[in-house]
């Protein structure tokens, strides 16, 4: 560029090279997707095998239903030995078998740069497998997204790829797990998205898709084309039952709530406790085995529940037994620190709460013809989107579990009512409590970043002080010590030549060492200065211009014309990026004047009221104002 400046790389090398990068992680994407769809089945062939083996003496895969079982009292010591033997390996493993799988992840991603240990790869899914295959209340999915989060994260390290890059297949570990469990892709997608990335790229969404697409096609080979949860077709009650779902959606929301606070107090409860905590999971088991020989229905994954309660099959003493005991055996188990998935005991909390509601309802108004059904999918999606603030994940979970398009307006509606009210009423969700007890902080909401949305020729300084390259480094060190305006408030200064054309730079720390005593010779500000600075055009992005900064170590950018490189337009320093960032929150937090305030105040003028009117009409407004009105 004439020799006067450079910019740091061709937009166009940068993103060939990018979508080289993608490319390549797409192809690691599709191997993580597969290899997660077998881990997937794997686990839960091994849950079915330990389920039968130990409470029907059988050697059967297939999940089966704990809540015939004859075991009698010693369920209690299964259910014990089970838990001990998952704080054995919590103790002389890793403690990151701990837990339901998600936090864990999202650790991983924001505290170690998206790196698992290999470790946990394999004990997480033998841990969930001991744990629900003992009677554990838990799901398979979470130590499922675990692992194949693990998988992904080590092929990450083993390879030669960016953080970034790492985050992606970690995170497609963890779709393609969920994906290849209830046979759910897109919901996959979005969880990952909504939990463990918090961005909406190509460079994620396509390798994403890719895998959880495989991990799906693994599941139709091994475990047939339909999806865990078998459901029968609903009567959603569209436009009539609207305002039922409405009480549903706060009904919800409360009870996400209160689960989450439940839950995270049973753990304080076992932090409490005066020894190791290789003993708490046996402790939780007890409590577990007890629950479990008055009410076995509590005891193990219990999908075929779950489905049992969307297809209305139990009466209402069950119902209430799974609302309160599935409940209760779920924040002991688990606040005792073993290894097992939340996700499938919350949805069947959360469907026995929407069933019950709507047979009380019936109950209540013999017109009102609710199907228990439709509000039990509703109302499991609910109470998990609202605890885990994954609203979206979980509307598009429930409709690909229906594939009905009728229980989209319901799900919605109720969803986004229930997250709001857990907006309100909890600080952190049910997934980043734990991180935040530990002092980490998730930001679960992302937006398009202000600085891709603005062009460096709206911030920039269109008139910079400018220096001739003739001038003397001592002259211009004088006029500083001057305290010249122009020439204090920079750290760095824009050469130009007799023509005005951009010539070079000069920093501080230049003329710093231009002025040391070894320097015998008097110096220009060009000599002490650099002659190629990195530059920036008006139509660049701030976004662009600032990663070019960031990349260089440098604070500031001459900004010139693309057509003549040496045409000085502007300059662009940090203080120009942070009015950038000042304009969205300017944006975000200043109300301004509404058409109502507009003419409240016309007319003011064209009635010219007394002095008491005009007192009035002020309190009048500024009340408005302050109940949001204005």
């Amino acid at each position: 560029m004439s020799g006067h400046a450079k910019s740091a790389s061709s937009p166009n090398s940068a993103a060939k090279n990018a979508n080289s990068r993608l490319v390549t992680v797409s192809i690691l994407a599709a191997l993580v997707g597969v290899v997660a769809g077998f881990a997937a089945f794997i686990l839960v062939s091994l849950i079915g095998l330990i389920s039968n083996l130990v409470f029907y003496q059988q050697v059967s895969f297939e999940i089966p239903n704990l809540a015939d079982n004859d075991l009698g009292l010693l369920v209690i010591v299964v259910t014990v030995a089970g838990g001990l033997i998952v704080g054995l390996m919590a103790r002389y493993g890793t403690s990151k078998i701990r837990g339901h799988g998600i936090p864990e992840a999202m650790e991983a991603i924001i505290i170690n740069r998206s790196r698992i240990s290999p470790v946990v790869m394999f004990l997480k899914p033998i841990s969930a497998a001991i744990a629900i295959g003992t009677g554990g209340p838990f799901g398979a999915e979470g130590p499922i997204i675990q692992t194949g989060g693990a998988f992904g994260s080590i092929i990450g390290q083993f390879l030669h790829v960016t953080a970034a890059e790492r985050k992606v297949l970690l995170a497609c570990g963890a779709a393609a797990g969920m994906a290849a469990t209830f046979s759910t892709p897109i919901a996959a997608v979005i969880l990952a998205i909504e939990l463990l990335l918090f961005e909406f790229k190509s460079r994620s969404f396509i390798p994403l898709v890719i895998a959880t697409t495989l991990a799906t096609t693994v599941h139709f080979g091994l475990m047939g084309r339909g999806p865990m949860l078998a459901v029968n077709p609903l009567d959603f009650g569209i436009p009539n039952g609207l305002p039922y779902y409405v009480m549903l959606g706060v009904i919800c929301g409360v009870f996400a709530v209160g689960y989450s606070k439940a839950l995270y107090w049973f753990e304080d409860l076992f932090e409490r406790l005066p020894f190791n905590p290789m003993w708490w999971p046996a402790i939780g088991g007890l409590v577990l085995g007890i629950v479990g020989y008055f009410l076995p229905v509590v005891l193990g994954v219990g999908y075929s529940n779950i489905s049992g309660i969307i297809n209305n099959e139990f009466p209402v003493n069950v119902l209430l037994s799974i609302l309160i005991f599935k409940s209760l055996v779920l924040f002991v188990t688990l606040g005792s620190g073993t290894s097992g998935g939340l996700l499938a005991p919350t949805f069947m909390v959360g469907a026995a709460l929407g069933s019950l509601f709507a047979i009380t309802v019936n109950a209540i108004i013999p017109g009102a013809n609710l199907s228990p059904g439709a509000f039990a999918l509703v109302g499991m999606a609910a109470v998990f989107g609202a605890a885990s603030r994954a609203t979206f994940t979980f509307i598009i979970f429930a409709f690909e579990l229906t594939r009905d398009y009728n229980s989209i307006l319901p799900l919605m509606l109720v969803c986004v009512i229930a997250e709001l009210i857990a907006l309100r009423f909890m600080k952190n969700s049910i997934m980043t409590e734990k991180l935040a007890r530990r002092g980490l902080r998730i930001q679960q909401e992302y937006e398009a970043d202000v600085l891709t949305q603005v062009t460096v020729a709206e911030v920039m300084d269109t008139n910079p002080p400018t220096i001739r390259d003739t001038e003397l480094v001592s002259d211009l060190a004088g006029r500083i010590a001057k305290n010249d305006r122009a020439l204090t408030r920079r750290q760095g200064l824009i050469i130009v030549d007799q023509d005005g054309a951009l010539a070079g730079i000069i920093t501080r720390g230049d003329i710093l060492r231009a002025l040391e005593p070894s320097q015998q010779e008097p110096v220009t500000v060009l000599e002490a200065g650099s002659r190629t600075p990195l530059i920036t055009y008006p139509d660049e992005l701030v976004h662009d211009a600032l990663n070019t900064m960031l990349q260089n170590n440098v604070g500031r950018l001459p900004v010139v014309s693309r057509e003549n490189p040496r045409k000085l337009v502007g300059y662009l320093g940090r203080a120009a990026v942070l009015e950038a960032r000042s304009k969205r929150l300017h944006e975000e937090s200043v109300r301004e004047p509404g058409w109502l305030h507009t003419w409240r105040s016309a007319d003011t003028v064209k009635h010219q009221p007394a002095p008491d009117e005009v007192q009035e009409e002020i309190q009048d407004v500024e009340a408005e104002d302050r109940a949001g009105l204005v």
